[in-house]
């Protein structure tokens, strides 16, 4: 085993690479899917000093795992529920994340709860939230945010003026935790990468290797080649979350784990149309609805409805939309409109399917089952426990294993970028004042790349038009476009403007202002031509207008067809059953 130096680079060169190992020898455990929860397989896995490889079919996190409300969070809906070993569990998971694993890519952010009824309201919501602030000490740790306050509407109207004042009679504040969620999965596979994983993106699980009843293993399309490949393991881990029963089809027979796809629409607006220093969080008939401070915007949300059409690429039709604005406008003092809206997202989260038909009510819990020999299913679950069900599947993996395994050590392994950070952070303007950036600018830089971002500054000193912004965008540098296709295993364009950037979903033109752009800067490391360039551009003016258009329509069925006319740029195949 070579002992790496640096943080892991997943460039093209890296991919290859990284395939070919895959294919050499065999692993002690591939796992299927590079979302939050397969990044923290493959990084829990690899820190116990197992071999690892990790494929997925698309873009990393391009699924739920890009697409969420971007909070990391106990869930005070759970905490009304009485659920207070998942509150508990998912606490003391933010206090890790925002101190020790990923400092730079955690950071806290403060809600205000507006209360609408007199005398009840006030003790109940507060003796919550005491609750929820003493559940977030974990052994170790602070809660790494402030504890809540009640505020009067006077006060409350201070800290939100956007509130309209006969909408609530007085508020409470409390705080969470906000992350990248593209950006954060992103990291974490660069920090397995670091400690010897290998992982590969367009890479689609097609069939599997079998000896008898046992899985040895998977066969692989590479996407981008058009080539097969075998991958052996001892063990292999399906973590594709709403993908989970497709590939427990593939295998063969019905599986132990079943989940239902639950579809949350967000959007987002400019920072200015709604006048507040803190995030809102507001109660719906359903759930709640969030209003989550973004940079220079606001996102808002989320819907929980039923979807059962295409999970690839689920579509926000006119009806959600109008819905998020419905909610959020019966307190503001100047509603929003449609025009309001720069960006639209939806995303599915895969809830372990019961009995309930509301998948408000479906469990956010997680399972983990050994359906067959070798192979290990995990599904359910959030965003913010992601740590702790990483461990449970390589528990299962260790279990399946004829060795003595090393318990996790994923609470104790910073994520690249995060060492070094508060020093980095302390010493931003010198960092200006050598790099000739603006303090604001290294600011961005280090809540995005930590103590790498001498990566990005390197870039910049070998080519000083890469320091300039992108012109239709200037909240990134051009020496981020091309770090996301030579670092940070982007493939394609759509990789960059949606989830190595969110420029897709943070303009009103949705990234078609700076396609070219953008396009002609990772052309030269990802070894594009000229007609490569041209059909990438296509391909993502295709895919912003068929979203845009998919929003005007009235039901999930229309917009769904809509949003299904725009063909990916590199499809996956239908695979074959085992």
């Amino acid at each position: 085993m070579t002992v790496r130096t640096g943080t892991a680079r997943l460039g093209p060169e890296e991919r290859g690479t990284a395939l070919a190992q895959m294919a050499a020898r065999e692993l002690d455990v591939v796992v299927i899917g590079g979302g939050v929860v397969g990044a923290g397989v493959a990084l829990d896995a690899v820190t116990r000093g197992l071999s690892v490889g990790l494929l997925e079919a698309r873009d990393f996190a391009s699924g739920t795992s890009s697409r969420s409300s971007k909070l990391i969070h106990g869930g005070l809906r759970y905490l009304e529920q009485l659920n207070f070993d998942l509150v508990r569990e998912a606490l003391q998971e933010r206090a890790l994340l925002l101190q020790r694993i990923a400092p730079h890519l955690v950071r806290p952010v403060p809600f205000l709860f507006p209360l609408t009824h007199t005398g009840w309201e006030r003790p109940y919501v507060g003796a919550g939230l005491a609750l929820y602030d003493s559940l977030g000490f974990s052994f170790g740790f602070t809660r790494g945010v402030p504890g809540h306050r009640h505020l009067s509407r006077r006060r409350a109207l201070r800290l939100a003026p956007a509130l309209r004042r006969s909408a609530f009679t007085g508020a409470v504040q409390y705080w969470d935790a906000q992350v990248d969620d593209a950006r954060y999965v992103m990291t974490m596979l660069r920090t397995a990468a670091t400690y010897g994983a290998h992982v590969a993106s367009r890479t689609q699980v097609v069939g599997f290797l079998r000896e008898g009843e046992r899985v040895t293993g998977v066969r692989v399309r590479d996407l981008e080649a058009g080539t097969e490949l075998d991958v052996r393991a001892r063990q292999v881990v399906n973590a594709t979350g709403v993908w989970t029963d497709d590939i427990q089809e593939l295998v063969g027979g019905r599986g132990q784990i079943h989940v239902r796809a639950s579809k949350g629409v967000h959007l987002l607006v400019p920072r200015d149309r709604i006048h507040s220093l803190t995030g809102i969080i507001l109660r719906t008939e359903k759930s709640v609805l969030f209003v989550i401070p973004w940079g220079r915007h606001w996102i808002i949300g989320t819907t929980d409805t039923r979807w059962d059409l295409d999970r690839a690429h689920p579509a926000a039709s006119r009806a959600d939309i109008d819905y998020v604005l419905e909610h959020v406008n019966a307190v503001l003092s100047v509603p929003l409109t449609r025009d309001d809206v720069e960006g639209v997202y939806a995303g599915l989260r895969p809830l372990l399917s019961g009995e309930s038909e509301e998948t408000s009510k479906l469990s956010r819990e997680h399972m983990v089952a050994h359906p067959v020999p070798g192979l290990v299913m995990v599904a359910g679950g959030k965003y913010t426990t992601y740590r702790v069900m990483a461990k449970d599947a390589v528990d299962a993996v260790a279990h399946g294993l004829d060795q003595r395994v090393p318990r996790s050590c994923t609470d104790r392994i910073p994520l690249a970028g995060a060492e070094g950070y508060q020093a980095l952070w302390n010493a931003r303007q010198r960092l200006a004042a050598s790099s000739g950036l603006h303090v604001a600018r290294i600011e961005h830089l280090l809540q995005r790349y930590g103590s790498m971002i001498g990566e990005v500054l390197t870039l910049i000193e070998e080519d000083p038009s890469l320091a300039r912004p992108l012109a239709g965008a200037d909240d990134y540098l051009r020496a981020e476009i091309v770090y996301a296709a030579t670092h940070e295993g982007a493939r394609h364009l759509d990789d960059v403007l949606a989830r190595r950037t969110h420029i897709s979903i943070e303009t009103f033109h949705r990234g078609l202002a700076v396609a070219q752009e953008a396009a002609e800067l990772i052309a030269g490391p990802l070894g594009w031509g000229e007609e490569q360039v041209r059909r990438e551009v296509e391909y993502y003016t295709k895919r912003v207008e068929a979203e845009r258009l998919s929003q005007e329509q009235d039901t999930d069925q229309e917009a769904d067809a809509v949003r299904l006319g725009a063909p990916d740029v590199v499809p996956a195949v239908v695979p074959r059953s085992a």
